[in-house]
């Protein structure tokens, strides 16, 4: 496990020795003391939450304060940043499912999801509840991070596939870090626009340029927090010129460009999942 520091407090953060055996699926651990505010920032992927131990995180958004422990969210939640998250003792795994691998694991599509968090007992009934027990039992992270992985090999054995179209035209668009000309890919895969949009929104949760959106901010977002000066990502990112950066970053997040570079919530993603956070560069 290695430190992660935030103001006066200290994050442990442990990662996992080897791959998930489910391609799309990327997993990290954290025991938080003092987890004071946080920005939520959306990311391109289905998030997991998965508590153990005695503290239980909180959400603040527009509903109110919330306690989470095993939870669901869509891909691109937080965004407009609204969504900040606190606690005490926290003590967890967080799991980040690609949208193309989500439906068979959650058994339902991100769409489903609505852009809120939703509790995983609701979608796998008594998994949910035995894995958090088995997590708070569990003697080493090695040990947790192959439990939650069993489990979500397991359900994504189990569950429903997107179409091949759809997954091709998510991986074209990661490929090209949201770049692609979306109104493109309809014709690369032998489908209308209209089906295109129509079936990956339905499962994977979002539209194709909704998608190609968050997969460019998601980049520019973590060069600037590797500090790079935003008018060299706007350039080098897809932006027509700095003032398109800052538009972007404002409504996925109420913040400015500056203010997001200093987001915990990114900045300690060279930790967590370190070979990604190198690949956005």
């Amino acid at each position: 496990m290695r430190t992660f520091v935030h103001d006066a407090a200290a994050w442990g953060v442990a990662c996992p020795s080897r791959p998930s055996g489910v391609a799309g699926v990327t997993m990290a651990g954290f025991r938080i003391p003092d987890l004071r505010t946080i920005r939520m920032v959306p990311h391109p992927a289905v998030t997991l939450l998965v508590g153990f131990g005695d503290g239980t995180p909180v959400l603040d958004h527009a509903a109110g304060p919330r306690p989470v422990g095993n939870v669901a969210a869509g891909p691109g939640f937080g965004s407009g940043g609204a969504v900040r998250a606190r606690g005490v003792d926290v003590a967890c795994v967080q799991v980040r499912l690609s949208p193309v691998v989500a439906r068979a694991v959650l058994g339902v599509s991100p769409a489903d999801l609505g852009g809120a968090v939703v509790d995983l007992d609701d979608l796998w009934g008594r998994d949910a509840a035995r894995l958090r027990d088995r997590l708070s039992g569990a003697p080493s992270w090695r040990d947790r991070f192959a439990l939650t992985d069993a489990l979500l090999d397991r359900r994504h054995r189990a569950g429903p596939p997107v179409d091949p179209e759809v997954a091709w035209a998510w991986r074209r668009i990661v490929a090209g870090r949201g770049l692609v000309r979306v109104e493109g890919l309809a014709g690369e895969v032998g489908w209308s626009r209209k089906r295109l949009w129509f079936r990956f929104r339905a499962q994977l949760g979002l539209p194709p340029k909704r998608a190609a959106k968050l997969v460019r901010f998601d980049r520019a977002a973590h060069r600037l927090v590797a500090g790079e000066g935003a008018a060299r990502v706007a350039a080098e990112g897809g932006y027509a010129d700095q003032s398109h950066l800052h538009r972007e970053v404002m409504a996925f997040t109420g913040a400015t460009p500056s203010a997001l570079a200093a987001e915990p919530f990114l900045a300690v993603d060279h930790l967590a999942w370190p070979g990604l956070s190198l690949s956005r560069r």
